[in-house]
C-alpha cells in the first residue's frame, strides 16, 4: 500500500501549463528552422495537451502548432466532446470536422503551403500522405531527427512524478526479494511484479523481465515458462506509469548463495553503474556517460560482453530520448531524466543488468532509484 501522501497524488496539470509548453515546443520549432508541429494522437499529444483518444482511430486528430499562432486541435466531430475536456484544451482552439469532410482541407489553410513541418513519430502515413497531396510544396521531418530533446527536459511538477514513479518501483523490488523463486516458473515471478507495481500506484505496467539461468543474458528476454532453480541469476527488470510518467528500474538476484565468478560478475556491473551515474552533470555529452559506464566493463575483460546502450530518456512514455550511447553529442542539461543500465551478458550461462533512472540537476545527477544494488540471496 502508498501512503496518504502518495495516495493523494501530485497536484494535475493546468491549462496554463500545458499553453507553456506548446508555447515551448513551437518557439523550439522556429529555431530549428521548422514552420511548425504537426503533433498525432501519442506521447506528444499527451505531454502538450493532456489529451489522449480513447480509441485509436484512422479519423484525422492533429495538433498544429506555429509560432505566432495559437495552436488549433483537430478533431473528429465526434470525438470533440472528449477533446474539450482535456487538461489543456483551455490553452487551444478546437476545430472539428464531420464524417463525410474531407479532413486533410480543414487542416491545409492553417499549414504554410511551402513550409516544413515536423511531425511526431507515430503519425500515421494515412494522414501524412492526406497532407501531401493537399499541400504537394510542403515538406515534413520526424520529430526523431528534427526535434528528438522536444520532451527532454522536465520541469519540476514532472520530476516529482518520476520520482513518485521511481519509489513505487523500489518498493516492489522491496517485496519480490521475499517472495518464492526456486520451483517457480518465469511467468510467476513476472506476475508478482506487475501486481506489485499496480498495488504501489501504477497505472499501467509496461515490462515485467524476469530473466533466469541462460535467458539472462538475452537483455529483453521475455518472461516464459522455465522453471526458476536454484542456483540461477535472476535479472528483473520492470517498469511503467504512475501518475502518468515513467518507472524502469533493474535488479539481478541469485537464487541461493553465488559463486565467486557470478559475484565478481555483479560486483563490476555494480561499479560501471555506479561510474556512468558519477558522469552525469550538466554540459557532459550523453556518450560520456555510456563511455564512463562501459570503461569500466571492458577494463576487466567483458567490454565485448555489454551489447546494449548504458540508457535511454524517460518520461510520459518509459523509452524516449534523449540516449546514452556513443555517438550521441547532445550535452546534458537540468532536468533531463534517463537510465543508467549497464550489463553484462554470458551467453548460455548468465547475466548481469543494475538500472536506476537518474536526473541532471544544476551541479550532477540524482538517482530517482534507491533500491539496495548489492546482489539479493532469494529462495
Amino acid at each position: 500500500m502508498t501512503d496518504d501522501i502518495d495516495a493523494a497524488g501530485p497536484a494535475p496539470f493546468t491549462a496554463a501549463d500545458y499553453a507553456a509548453r506548446m508555447a515551448s515546443a513551437a518557439r523550439s520549432a522556429a529555431d530549428a528552422g521548422l514552420a511548425g508541429l504537426l503533433i498525432a494522437p501519442g506521447p506528444d499529444l499527451t505531454h502538450l495537451t493532456g489529451y489522449r483518444p480513447t480509441t485509436e482511430t484512422e479519423r484525422l486528430t492533429l495538433l498544429v502548432l506555429a509560432a505566432g499562432q495559437d495552436p488549433v486541435l483537430i478533431v473528429p466531430a465526434l470525438e470533440a466532446p472528449d477533446a474539450a475536456s482535456a487538461p489543456g484544451a483551455g490553452a487551444l482552439t478546437l476545430r472539428d470536422w464531420a464524417d463525410g469532410k474531407d479532413p486533410y482541407a480543414v487542416t491545409a489553410p492553417l499549414l504554410d503551403f511551402r513550409g516544413r513541418f515536423g511531425v511526431s513519430d507515430n503519425t500515421w502515413s494515412l494522414h501524412l500522405l492526406g497532407l501531401q497531396r493537399e499541400l504537394p510544396n510542403t515538406s515534413f521531418a520526424a520529430l526523431t531527427d528534427c526535434l528528438p530533446m522536444l520532451r527532454a527536459v522536465k520541469d519540476p511538477r514532472e520530476l516529482e512524478r518520476l520520482a513518485a514513479a521511481g519509489a513505487a518501483a523500489d518498493a516492489a523490488y522491496a517485496q519480490i526479494v521475499h517472495v518464492p523463486f526456486a520451483g517457480r516458473r518465469e511467468t510467476d515471478v513476472a506476475a508478482d511484479l506487475a501486481a506489485l507495481l499496480r498495488a504501489h500506484g501504477h497505472s499501467q505496467v509496461d515490462f515485467t523481465v524476469v530473466g533466469s539461468g541462460p535467458n539472462g543474458a538475452n537483455p529483453h528476454h521475455e518472461a516464459g515458462d522455465r522453471v526458476i532453480r536454484h542456483g540461477d541469476m535472476v535479472v528483473l527488470d520492470f517498469g511503467g506509469l504512475r501518475f502518468g510518467y515513467g518507472s524502469d528500474i533493474s535488479r539481478t538476484v541469485h537464487v541461493g548463495e553465488p559463486t565467486a565468478e557470478e559475484q565478481r560478475v555483479h560486483d563490476i556491473v555494480r561499479e560501471a553503474q555506479q561510474a556512468g551515474v558519477a558522469a552525469v552533470r550538466p554540459g557532459v555529452a550523453c556518450q560520456e556517460v555510456d563511455r564512463a559506464a562501459r570503461a569500466v566493463i571492458t577494463e576487466f575483460g567483458y567490454g565485448d560482453r555489454f551489447i546494449h546502450r548504458t540508457g535511454h530518456g524517460i518520461g510520459v512514455t518509459t523509452h524516449e530520448p534523449p540516449y546514452m550511447v556513443e555517438g550521441e553529442e547532445q550535452p546534458l542539461l537540468p532536468g533531463m531524466c534517463f537510465s543508467v543500465e549497464p550489463g553484462v551478458y554470458l551467453p548460455g550461462r548468465f547475466g548481469v543488468r543494475i538500472e536506476d533512472i537518474v536526473t541532471v540537476t544544476e551541479d550532477g545527477g540524482r538517482r530517482l532509484n534507491n533500491a539496495p544494488r548489492e546482489l539479493a540471496v532469494v529462495e
